[in-house]
């Protein structure tokens, strides 16, 4: 009995082994190349899958096997295109499959569904060691999906056009160190010190920092007056 049960188990393990061989090729023990092949191919299967369930909806993922371009759409996610497992490859993957030197990434081109959405696209080849392309994993984005998204974010992000080079108003408060700067930076592009102004473009000066909502600042009068070497009322007069 002992040696019957082991004659079992040999004889469902020899079916199991040619079951395995019939998937993979076609009744025949598969060759340690095309194992290698289908080993990449299989492991590139789940990228496909990792990548449609991370942009449900948005982004079709095609893994294209392009040793059987007739029938070379192995998996698809997030279906977008209306194609289906079994369809043939595109011009893309035939160029692929007939020239080794074809670039192995070709990203961000534009595409179109076959409705008229348009798509942004990426191809990526995939070679065996023997250097041939073996299978294509794309990636297909509806932007028509985004577009909407993108003029609503431009909308909400535009200024005016019609605006002064400098800001209307600062949001943090603005500190007598950075008026300070300012009052310098001011009276340096004059060739002096702000003490050594004339009395025309002190003013023209004191005007300036007013208009850029300099004295909207704390004791913003008094470090004028300082800098300048006038009087607090003298800033105000030259401020109006």
């Amino acid at each position: 009995m002992g040696w019957d049960r082991f004659r079992v188990r040999a004889v469902r393990k020899e079916e199991v082994v040619a079951r395995e061989a019939e998937v993979d090729g076609g009744g025949e023990q598969p060759s340690q190349g095309t194992d290698s092949d289908l080993h990449l191919i299989r492991e590139a299967e789940k990228i496909a899958e990792a990548l449609g369930k991370m942009f449900p909806g948005l982004c079709e993922v095609v893994l294209h096997d392009l040793r059987d371009p007739e029938h070379s759409i192995r998996r698809i996610e997030n279906n977008l295109s209306g194609r289906q497992v079994g369809d043939p490859a595109t011009e893309l993957g035939l160029r692929r499959i007939s020239d080794p030197e074809y670039p192995g990434v070709i990203q961000n081109y534009a595409n179109r569904f076959p409705d008229g959405r348009p798509a942004k696209s990426t191809s990526i080849g995939i070679k065996n060691a023997a250097g041939d392309y073996i299978a294509a994993l794309c990636l297909n984005l509806d932007v028509s999906v985004l577009s909407p998204l993108t003029l609503t974010l431009a909308n909400l992000v535009a200024t005016e056009v019609r605006q002064r080079d400098h800001p209307l108003e600062t949001l943090g408060g603005r500190t007598s160190r950075e008026l300070r700067q300012a009052v310098e930076k001011l009276a340096a592009e004059r060739g002096v010190g702000p003490r050594s102004l004339p009395k025309d473009v002190k003013r023209d000066l004191v005007r300036q920092l007013h208009d850029e909502g300099w004295f909207e600042s704390r004791d913003a009068a008094r470090t004028i007056a300082d800098l300048l070497g006038v009087s607090r009322a003298t800033v105000y007069n030259y401020a109006k």
